[in-house]
């Protein structure tokens, strides 16, 4: 029986976050899923009021027997855009940083280097994926084997050099290099690398103890989940990642259960309780432009669906070897976390998949 096929439920639900056990009926539903969409290995949880839910199925590595299991470090990829973007949030609440700051204003040092159409572009226009910049960029052009600082000032350079493609704060564009540059604002204001920035004013004040930075465990070991991608037709397992210049864009890794912490930081957030920021800060984060197409903000996709009685805060995201899917119903008092340990179209209708059948069991009432 191919591995993937090997499901091994573990060990109810926890009243904290800190060791939880799986709950059974959590690990049968994604059991199920992983039946139908083969994928090696699943978490799924569910915050609901105070109470964390969660379990696991499969294995972590396509061919190993090592079993999933619910402390198991997952990749984030885009969800970690709204990490990025709680932590310049709180740069702006010290006033190290505006949400009006300009690329010209932050970087004086390059005004001559890029185009002068870049240095109007604000903080939030970034962070609304607002700015002309190009959806894909070459990564790996920017001297892998520099700091990762320094990276992504090479991409600067080379991606602000020529107009904008767009008028800027005006048409929407995904684009990971306009949240690689404003983790560099963030750099360059403080003087200290991205990664020390989210450990030191994120993460460890959230008690995320699991997250890192770039693929999970140790290189060559099963210690931890790897990811996994079809490579012509075929199930390949990598501890491959994206560029490190990349991270302010998606490079975190962390626990199910850590990653709960940052949700529920969000979900009280969106129903007025402040945290580790301000209420009116998070729903900031929560607030796309007006009539905005799609509706966009700071890490968060904003619509409305009838399972969560309106208002939903929405994130999907993979380093081409992982697929993770977030969901937010502060009408509810709910969240849904699903990860899966594999990329592409099978992760993504794998992860989403996941998500929907703990939305219903869950809230079937």
């Amino acid at each position: 029986m191919r591995s993937f096929l090997r499901f091994i439920p573990l060990l109810a639900v926890t009243p904290a976050f800190g060791q939880p056990a799986a709950d059974p009926k959590v690990c049968e539903l994604l059991v199920e899923v992983l039946k139908t969409h083969k994928v090696p290995g699943a978490i799924g949880a569910v915050l609901q009021g105070d109470q964390f839910t969660i379990g696991a199925a499969g294995v972590r590595k396509d061919g190993a027997p090592d079993p999933m299991r619910v402390t198991d470090r997952v990749h984030l990829g885009s969800c970690g855009k709204a990490l990025t973007a709680t932590r310049l949030a709180l740069l702006v609440e010290e006033k190290k940083l505006s949400w009006d700051s300009t690329i010209g204003g932050v970087f004086p040092n390059l005004r001559k280097e890029i185009h002068p159409d870049w240095h109007g572009v604000t903080l939030a226009d970034l962070l609304k994926h607002r700015t002309g910049l190009p959806g894909e960029v070459r990564w790996n052009d920017y001297g892998p084997s520099k700091p990762a600082t320094e990276q992504r000032t090479r991409l600067m350079k080379v991606v602000l050099k020529d107009p904008p493609a767009t008028k800027p704060g005006t048409k929407f564009e995904y684009a990971n290099a306009g949240y690689a540059i404003a983790g560099r604002m963030a750099e360059q204001v403080t003087g200290r690398s991205w990664d020390d920035l989210m450990r030191s004013g994120l993460l460890n004040p959230l008690g995320m103890k699991s997250a890192g930075f770039g693929p999970p465990g140790t290189k060559g070991k099963t210690d931890e989940p790897w990811g996994h991608q079809l490579v012509d037709g075929k199930r390949v397992a990598s501890q491959a990642d994206s560029p490190p210049a990349m991270g302010p864009a998606g490079t975190v890794h962390c626990s199910v259960p850590d990653w709960a912490k940052f949700v529920a930081l969000h979900l009280k957030g969106e129903q007025g309780e402040d945290g580790l920021l301000k209420a009116d800060v998070l729903k900031y984060l929560h607030t796309p432009p007006p009539k905005a197409d799609p509706p966009y903000m700071g890490g968060w996709l904003v619509g409305e669906r009838p399972w969560a009685s309106g208002r939903v805060l929405h994130h999907a995201g993979s380093n081409i070897t992982w697929f993770v899917t977030l969901w937010l119903a502060p009408n509810r008092d709910f969240a849904v976390m699903a990860a899966v340990n594999q990329g592409g179209r099978e992760g993504h209708q794998a992860s989403d998949r996941a998500a929907e059948v703990l939305i219903g069991h869950f809230l079937k009432k």
